[in-house]
């Protein structure tokens, strides 16, 4: 048996070991640290803004996921020029004003090399201005053409109204048969008023006349004064550029009053509110979007694996924009060689051919896309690929 006095010795040593060794590690863990922290590349810092909450919250929520998907498969192909990309994305709440102060802090506070966003042109329209004259590149999903002629640091992802336009003019008279138009227009909206223009301009160039053209301002919810005005024109089609949050109402009330012909709108009806308030009253409406989930396209059909796989829900135009933006950036950073605003600047001006979730990316002289439109109809509780108009 060993003396009791021997097993005290025995575990102090023990202990003082133990200390030794515990004490060794603490000290040694801050010279880890520090080694770590000084292998590891800093990371490339860009700045997001979207409409996380508010009226429009399903886009920037969308637009949100996407990023952070985008900027996640990124970093697992090992990042940008050896750096992994870092998103920091501010909330404007939907609301008027709020991007710009929203901007300014990741411009000034946060010291990223690029802005991206937003969906809405009135709020990449509010925001566009900070980044010129900060010289820091702005990629927008907006589609109003005033976005890109602020500067030659903005470019967008999006085609713009007056291709969009056009197009749905085009699908009123030549798919539709439509000879006598009306016009409901959001006015509140810089960018329904701006494809309001670009429709009329159209259909007026193609003698198929817009009879009658009715306002109505954002958050408004009985269309039906408006609506019996253009019931009494006698009409083929409606054209309605707005939001999704109106369109669902008008539709409905259209219905309604009687009014059981086609209604066309942009790609700003695309959410799905549109769906829970319009339902089958749906019925015979189509509109323009950027993407279809039905596309073949294999960068298409990968992106939408990713995000159901990751979000379990489908992804829109909105959420291939975001994404596209991403992609264009990191192309544009990694031909640039640089994360120098003014040298990726340079590089955007040049993106041609990028095979894009949404369509390929080719940036033209205004610094705007060259993409197809996707025109989806109504069938069967949802919206589907009726055609793909090219640029």
């Amino acid at each position: 048996m060993i003396a009791p006095r021997l097993h005290v010795l025995r575990y102090l040593r023990g202990v003082k070991n133990a200390g030794f060794r515990f004490a060794a590690a603490l000290a040694a863990a801050p010279c880890a640290s520090v080694a770590a922290a000084a292998a590891a590349p800093e990371p490339i810092k860009i700045g997001v803004y979207a409409s996380l909450t508010g009226k429009e919250a399903v886009w920037g929520q969308s637009a949100e996921k996407a990023t952070r998907l985008a900027v996640d498969d990124v970093n697992a192909a090992g990042g940008v020029l050896g750096r992994p990309l870092l998103a920091i994305i501010e909330d404007n709440q939907s609301k008027p004003g709020e991007s710009v102060t929203a901007v300014r802090k990741l411009i000034s506070r946060d010291k990223v090399i690029a802005i991206l966003g937003e969906a809405s042109s009135g709020r990449s329209l509010e925001a566009a201005p900070i980044c010129q004259q900060a010289r820091i590149p702005m990629i927008s999903g907006g589609s109003n053409p005033k976005v890109t002629q602020v500067g030659n640091f903005i470019f967008r992802t999006h085609f713009i109204d007056p291709f969009q336009g056009t197009v749905m003019s085009r699908f009123a008279r030549e798919k539709l048969g439509a000879k006598r138009l009306a016009l409901l227009t959001e006015v509140t909206n810089a960018y329904a008023v701006g494809l309001a223009k670009y429709f009329s301009a159209d259909a007026a160039a193609h003698q198929t006349p817009i009879v009658i053209e009715q306002k109505y301002s954002a958050g408004e919810r009985d269309f039906k004064a408006q609506l019996t005005a253009i019931k009494a024109a006698n009409v083929d089609a409606i054209f309605v550029p707005g939001y999704y949050t109106e369109a669902g109402l008008i539709v409905a009330q259209a219905r309604e009053l009687g009014l059981n012909l086609p209604v066309l709108g942009g790609d700003g009806w695309e959410g799905p509110q549109l769906l829970a308030i319009g339902g089958p009253a749906l019925r015979d409406t189509y509109y323009c979007n950027n993407f279809s989930s039905e596309s073949d396209v294999p960068e298409t059909r990968r992106f939408i694996a990713r995000y159901q796989a990751r979000y379990q829900s489908m992804p829109g135009g909105t959420a291939a924009d975001a994404y596209d933006a991403v992609l264009m950036l990191t192309d544009a950073i990694q031909r640039a060689g640089s994360t120098e605003p003014e040298k990726i600047r340079a590089a955007l001006a040049t993106t041609r051919g990028l095979r894009g979730v949404g369509g390929p990316l080719n940036v033209d002289a205004n610094r705007d896309q060259l993409k197809p439109a996707y025109i989806l109809g109504y069938n069967s509780g949802d919206y589907h690929l009726v055609q793909v108009i090219q640029p």
